[in-house]
């Protein structure tokens, strides 16, 4: 997850008008997903912040649908979207990496001899396979 542009929980809580009541409430249903909560230490202690696109976007889709559906609704659609959101991590020797799945086009093991195998279907066939049995 990008961490370059963060938003504070307090400069959130104000620029939408929303209480640390709603804010934990949205977390508890789903509607905000657990890891969209990062702690850092500060000069003040710590403190939690967001990725700041993410959860501005969210939180506006639910201030504009929370009238019309019940909040347990929008979690059910939101974890689906979230599914799409899901990474590829690659975990090497110089650190992790990780990927939006639905930012994936291809996948390729690369050879010794330079020759590229395409295993973007296996991938996908493991990840469905997987789902199937959650």
């Amino acid at each position: 997850m990008n961490q370059d542009h963060l938003i504070s929980k307090k400069d959130l809580l104000v620029r939408y008008g929303i209480s640390y009541g709603a804010l934990y409430r949205w977390k508890r249903k789903g509607l905000i997903p657990d890891e969209w909560f990062i702690k850092k230490s500060t000069t003040t202690g710590q403190e939690t912040f967001f990725p700041e696109k993410l959860v501005c976007e969210r939180i506006e889709m639910i201030q504009k649908m929370k009238e019309d559906v019940l909040l347990d609704e929008l979690a059910k659609q939101f974890s689906g979207e979230e599914r799409r959101n899901e990474a590829i991590l690659l975990n090497t020797e110089f650190g992790e990496k990780s990927f939006r799945w639905c930012d994936v086009k291809e996948i390729f093991l690369m050879r010794k001899n330079g020759e590229r195998v395409d295993i973007t279907a296996a991938v996908k066939e493991l990840l469905e396979e997987k789902e199937r049995q959650e």
